[in-house]
């Protein structure tokens, strides 16, 4: 049972593989000044990056925590989230309102995800 650990910074690793199951840190926006509706798009555009550099999908996720600053803004998240997520694949999933590590951040998730071929 080895640990695979990618893009490995002082603090944290973008991706940790281990036995098969994937997790991701913590991702959010590209552009932390947009609206929630394009901060989700776009940290569901990276988090689909990084499942596909550690051999999984977005078919392949097993459970997703989602942070949001402020719950209002939870029916507008949930649209876009719900556009992205396939049918029938749904994973696992938490969402809370928390203080985020920026003001201006709306939104960050936390994926984790089984590899493709395991």
């Amino acid at each position: 049972m080895s640990i695979e650990r990618l893009e490995v910074g002082q603090r944290m690793s973008r991706i940790v593989k281990h036995n098969g199951t994937i997790y991701l840190c913590g991702q959010v926006a590209a552009d932390a000044n947009a609206d929630i509706k394009e901060q989700t798009r776009t940290t569901l555009e990276k988090i689909e990056k990084l499942l596909a550099q550690a051999g999984s999908d977005k078919n392949h996720m097993l459970s997703v925590t989602i942070y949001v600053r402020d719950m209002k803004d939870f029916a507008a998240m949930n649209e876009v989230w719900d556009a992205w997520v396939p049918e029938g694949v749904a994973p696992a999933r938490a969402c809370v309102e928390a203080r985020m590590a920026r003001p201006e951040l709306l939104v960050e998730m936390s994926v984790v995800a089984a590899e493709i071929n395991s």
